[in-house]
């Protein structure tokens, strides 16, 4: 009898499934659950998955032909191929998105700050997750900023010269109010920014569903305050405060900059200055108890996915919506094409755009403050 590749099939049924979720929204039950942590994985690394495809195809694929199993195996790895081809081509649609985003938002001017458009691929976008830290840049770990003992300390990243006057960018993880770290998300784009001279904070927080409000918030400014009053002891820029976060930290990053200097949100620390400069949400949550936005916020900028499985895309475009009919300043909203929930975990075609997209953001602002 001859041999079956039952390990080939098993591989090819798994990595189809990937494939699936990844370029599908589905929320809820199991295939919701596939879909956010393998599919995710999946959309974001699409490289990675087509050389496993063809390593596992093995030296002979004419030979798994001439079993059924072999036939299925390879006709799925087929449809799963032609699928991480679609996943390719919507990520290399990222940054003509974030690029008209721009303009539209704010200006073609913004090329002229940045030096230049946001490239479609970079080379860095192969490495994937294995090189998300930078030679040039130090990490200083569990600094303390308020008194919750490991929910309230913060990371710096900053270039080993140590420059002096360096614009700030704060990030909080996600994790919905109840788990994450800080040390475990967005490190490509804190690991790039602080390679070009920022300093990059990134913060734990009160977790706990229950509690997360006023708690996120207030654990938010907290940090705020420290940047004002210890960060020029490590380079710091204080008039030039940029506040982000993903999922649960976007909400927490876009409270904080509608409510700058709040006293109901600052118990003990009411006279501190908590303005920033500007707020950028990935993937965010847009639901309670996020506070109304006052005529005068900073400028904004939401990146959201159109497949999202957590927190759907339609959120985001009524959020967007209310706010740039309600704000003076520029709220910027890019709903990228593909993107699932987490997209900025690797190095990846799309996270590489969305890097880029802050960059000029950022320069924008800091160049019309």
């Amino acid at each position: 009898m001859e041999q079956q590749p039952y390990g080939y099939l098993i591989a090819a049924v798994i990595f189809f499934i990937g494939t699936v979720c990844a370029l599908t929204r589905l929320r809820g039950g199991v295939l919701g659950f596939i879909s956010l942590y393998f599919g995710n994985n999946i959309n974001e690394l699409p490289g990675f998955v087509l050389l496993f495809l063809v390593a596992n195809s093995g030296l002979d694929p004419l030979q798994d032909l001439e079993t059924a199993v072999g036939q299925i195996a390879s006709a799925l790895t087929l449809l799963t191929g032609i699928g991480l081809i679609v996943v390719i081509h919507r990520a290399a649609r990222t940054a003509p998105v974030i690029a008209q985003t721009l303009d539209q938002g704010i200006g073609p001017g913004w090329r002229e700050h940045r030096g230049g458009t946001i490239p479609v691929f970079q080379p860095v976008a192969l490495l994937g997750p294995f090189f998300r830290r930078r030679g040039d840049v130090e990490r200083i770990g569990n600094l303390r900023y308020g008194d919750a003992g490991r929910y309230n300390l913060l990371d710096v990243y900053r270039h080993r010269a140590q420059p002096d006057n360096c614009p700030v960018f704060i990030h909080f993880h996600a994790g919905g109010f109840t788990s994450g770290a800080k040390n475990s998300q967005a490190l490509p784009l804190l690991y790039a920014l602080a390679s070009q001279g920022w300093l990059c904070i990134s913060a734990n927080y009160r977790l706990g569903r229950a509690t997360a409000y006023p708690n996120t918030l207030i654990d938010a400014k907290k940090v705020i305050r420290w940047v004002r009053e210890e960060a020029e002891a490590y380079g710091a820029d204080v008039d030039a405060i940029f506040v982000a976060g993903g999922s649960a930290g976007g909400q927490m990053a876009l409270a904080a900059a509608c409510t700058a200097n709040d006293p109901q949100f600052q118990p003990g620390f009411e006279s501190a200055d908590t303005s920033v400069a500007a707020a950028i949400a990935f993937y965010g949550y847009y639901g309670w108890p996020l506070p109304a936005f006052p005529p005068d916020a900073p400028p904004l900028f939401v990146l959201h996915g159109d497949l999202d499985t957590v927190v759907p895309v339609e959120d985001a475009r009524a959020f967007v919506d209310k706010v740039q009919r309600e704000s003076q300043n520029p709220v910027l909203y890019a709903e990228l094409p593909g993107a699932h929930h987490n997209f900025d975990l690797f190095h990846s075609i799309r996270s590489e755009a969305v890097i880029d997209g802050v960059e000029a953001f950022t320069a924008w602002v800091l160049a019309n403050r």
